[in-house]
């Protein structure tokens, strides 16, 4: 993973304020968007926390950041659904 421990802190501080248990709990039961188009549920309710947080543009706006390394990263801060 190519994401420095300040950035990596950064995303978990905005990505764990949003990952509550009716949050889970509305994805865990499909009551979220497109929902019956997901193949990946996990990965999906990972990539909507990024996307609905505040750390979302410093990730898009640093270009030697791919989405693998965003993902990895995304994985050891949110447990699975």
């Amino acid at each position: 993973m190519k994401i420095k421990a300040e950035l990596l802190a950064t995303l978990e501080k905005s990505i764990l304020r949003l990952d509550t248990e009716d949050r889970r709990n509305r994805y865990r039961n499909g009551m979220f968007y497109n929902s019956s188009a997901v193949k990946d549920l996990d990965k999906r309710y990972r990539w909507d926390l990024l996307w609905d947080s505040d750390a979302y543009r410093l990730f898009t706006n640093n270009r030697s950041i791919n989405d693998s390394h965003i993902d990895t990263a995304l994985k050891r801060t949110v447990k699975p659904l």
